[in-house]
């Protein structure tokens, strides 16, 4: 007993001193299933940046990472659930992204948590480009042609999207806005229903994730007239920027993060930071991410807050812009 005393005492005062980490004296962090809460339904990108990252922490963190899909609201139901319901212990991650990071605070007129207060930033995983694309039977082979089109109005133009407030739904949102133009905007449940009628002709145009729909570019059953990002992706390195395409100061993008509940650990928080680092500087398994149609990004926990408290009021702008809302 006096020797289990003494170890206590001493762990407690190196800790104070800054010697040891306190996370050793929580018995050491992971100790326990790690359970990584994805806020949307299998089978998307979100899901699989989730399911390529879990082996990857399995191996370095020693104990298992259970991919958990919590879809619903627009990802704010299994945001929610770690933002609220999940101790505060490093055990539960949640794949944060940007629509209910950033868009949903004002596409909703209630929320269940609060982004910037229920949620602690760990480290931005991608940057999703978006790509303009549209159904070949449309006729138009690059972004001027789209406009005319647009702005005869008798041609009915209309742009699917995944839903109220999604990337797709706010880039075109922006497009009509910074471009004149009144393309009608038609939700779906979904990114996946959305790509199918754009595929098939039922829909005429669509702004989506590049990596749901670069397999249909290839095969040539979409057209893709611009990307819409900053520079051109490796994955369509023919296919022009908005800039280049003559949209001048048009960039949208789509991102994702690790986010912990609020008040876990600062060095619990430090740690699955330097290891997301380090495991997206294997080559390996940078290859693999980006072949998703992503740039590595990584870096801080204070910079991936830093980009949700901006886009937050950027997004957030567009979503009033747009009169898009959700009960």
């Amino acid at each position: 007993m006096q020797r289990r005393t003494l170890l206590t005492a001493v762990v407690t005062a190196l800790c104070a001193a800054g010697t040891v980490s306190p996370v050793l004296a929580q018995d050491g962090w992971p100790s326990k299933t790690i359970r990584f809460v994805v806020p949307y339904p299998p089978g998307g990108p979100t899901d699989l940046m989730a399911r390529l990252l879990q082996g990857e922490l399995t191996k370095r963190l020693g104990v298992a990472v259970i991919v958990d899909n919590k879809g619903g609201a627009g990802g704010n139901l299994g945001s929610a659930d770690v933002a609220k319901q999940a101790p505060a212990d490093g055990h539960t991650l949640l794949l944060a992204a940007s629509g209910p990071m950033a868009v949903n605070p004002t596409l909703y007129r209630s929320m269940p948590f609060n982004p910037l207060t229920d949620l602690a930033p760990v480290i931005q995983i991608s940057s999703f480009p978006l790509v303009l694309e549209v159904h070949p039977s449309l006729g138009v082979k690059n972004v001027k042609e789209l406009i005319a089109l647009a702005k005869q109005a008798k041609q009915g133009l209309s742009y699917a999207s995944a839903g109220n407030g999604t990337p797709q739904h706010l880039a075109g949102e922006l497009f009509n806005t910074q471009m004149g133009v009144d393309i009608t905007h038609i939700p779906y449940k979904g990114a996946g229903p959305a790509l199918n009628d754009v595929i098939g002709g039922q829909v005429g145009v669509m702004f989506d994730i590049l990596g749901s729909s670069l397999p249909h570019i290839q095969s040539g059953k979409l057209l893709p007239l611009a990307v819409t990002s900053a520079k051109r992706t490796p994955q369509l390195p023919h296919v022009p920027t908005m800039a280049e395409a003559g949209v001048t100061g048009y960039e949208f993008g789509a991102w994702h993060g690790i986010a912990v509940r609020a008040g876990t650990p600062q060095p619990i928080v430090d740690k699955l930071n330097n290891t997301l680092n380090a495991i997206f500087k294997e080559p390996d398994f940078k290859a693999k991410w980006e072949a998703i149609g992503t740039p590595v990004v990584a870096g801080t926990a204070a910079a991936f807050g830093e980009l949700i408290r901006r886009d937050t009021v950027r997004l957030g702008k567009v979503v009033k812009d747009s009169g898009a809302t959700v009960d």
